[in-house]
């Protein structure tokens, strides 16, 4: 049997479990929110970033780094948690990603390039260890927690991708509109620091092999593989398939921006109706027909239905928040948690890695979006029989027995 994860809380925060609680929660809601703007602000700065001499290959580049670097760099934060623990870890993870947003507008291409893979090797290991926090410290409320922080990381996604244009504009250049989230990472590892005191018990400790194994582990990382390449072709391509469409720039960011911020109500809710629910599947079908629907749309009525499409797209894309509660759901242990949070964020990014990049090679190929559309329309049919997997009512390991979780 696995070792389970035990994170002592920090001696600042033992003179009262609650004071505690309410600010190891504040901590994890300001790490959430750094999770996704240093990559909705390129998608929302990318044609600008063109304009100004960026190839368009560093462009498509620059697109999919963010899940590759989560697939090659997420493998590793399970060996960041015993070598060093999960609270440090998690501050390693903030000082790589503020570093990485400020390298990365000092110089040409490839130093962006660079700079976006240090940031983005930040938010990996973060995207793992985060998971095993809810479950360790808020074993009794992994819904409300989960679904807390998915909408904050949905606010800050949104934020970024509205904000960042008049950022530029005010900056005098798109490196302001990127560099300015580097102080939005300052203020969450300075709140993390009292987090970091302790020597943390899973240092040292190790589990999760089982995983490997099970079929529910397998769906549940093809479901998180699967949404991931929605959420990052959005990011990274929808503000262009409606620029391509006939709308402004700022309309574009515009509709990105509505489509996150739709979502983040749906992001709170879906988890705790998750747990209610028991078994996911049919909740997975509903938003991966919503997603399906909104690409279809995008296809073939891009400027009629521009802003249902970005709705259907915001509210399908809570299948994240969704796969994220089954990482607890589907295991006993904070240890396990944390393993299949890897599991899945490896494995999952790693297939997701090609979509951005494939979305802009097709469009570029064929002339329009409509064939990319298409396709991930029928990845989104794929997803709903996959989530029912996923979605079994079963602690992994004890599938058998059907135990739930």
């Amino acid at each position: 049997m696995s070792a389970e994860l035990h994170h002592p809380r920090p001696r600042v925060a033992t003179s009262g479990a609650r004071g505690g609680g309410a600010l190891l929660l504040v901590a994890v809601l300001l790490i959430a929110l750094n999770l996704r703007l240093g990559i909705t602000s390129v998608g929302a700065l990318l044609d600008r970033m063109e304009d100004d001499g960026l190839p368009t290959g560093v462009g498509a580049l620059l697109t999919s780094l963010p899940v590759l670097c989560f697939a090659v760099v997420g493998a590793t934060g399970m060996a960041l948690a015993r070598r060093v623990g999960v609270h440090r870890g998690l501050a390693v993870a903030l000082l790589l990603l503020g570093l990485g947003l400020v390298v990365r507008v000092l110089d040409g291409p490839a130093v962006l390039v660079a700079g976006t893979f240090v940031a983005c090797s930040g938010i990996a290991v973060a995207n793992v260890l985060l998971p095993a926090v809810v479950k360790e410290h808020f074993p009794t409320r992994v819904g409300q927690v989960t679904g807390a922080y998915s909408a904050v990381l949905s606010l800050g996604a949104a934020f970024a991708a509205a904000a960042s244009v008049p950022a530029a504009d005010a900056g005098g250049g798109w490196q302001a509109g990127l560099v300015v989230w580097a102080l939005v990472a300052l203020v969450a590892f300075v709140a993390w620091l009292p987090w970091c005191r302790v020597r943390d018990a899973a240092q040292g400790r190790r589990g999760g092999g089982h995983l490997w194994r099970s079929p529910v582990a397998w769906a549940v990382t093809a479901v998180f593989g699967s949404q991931s390449v929605f959420a990052y072709v959005a990011m990274s391509w929808l503000p262009s398939i409606y620029a391509d469409a006939g709308f402004s720039d700022a309309s574009a960011a515009l509709h990105l921006s509505v489509s996150i911020l739709v979502g983040v109500p749906v992001y709170f809710i879906a988890p705790s109706l998750a747990i209610r629910l028991g078994a996911q599947g049919h909740l997975i079908a509903v938003l991966s027909t919503m997603v399906a629907t909104s690409f279809v749309g995008l296809a073939v009525a891009p400027v009629a239905g521009s802003w249902l499409w970005a709705v259907l797209m915001g509210v399908g894309g809570a299948v994240f928040p969704v796969s994220l509660t089954m990482f607890a759901l589907r295991t006993r242990t904070a240890t396990d948690t944390a393993a299949l949070s890897g599991m899945a964020q490896s494995v999952g990014y790693l297939g997701a890695a090609a979509g951005p990049f494939t979305v802009g090679l097709l469009s570029d190929a064929t002339g329009s979006w409509t064939l990319p559309c298409l396709l991930l329309a029928g990845l989104a049919a794929i997803q709903v029989v996959v989530g029912y997997v996923a979605g079994r009512p079963v602690v992994i390991g004890e599938e058998s027995g059907a135990v739930t979780a």
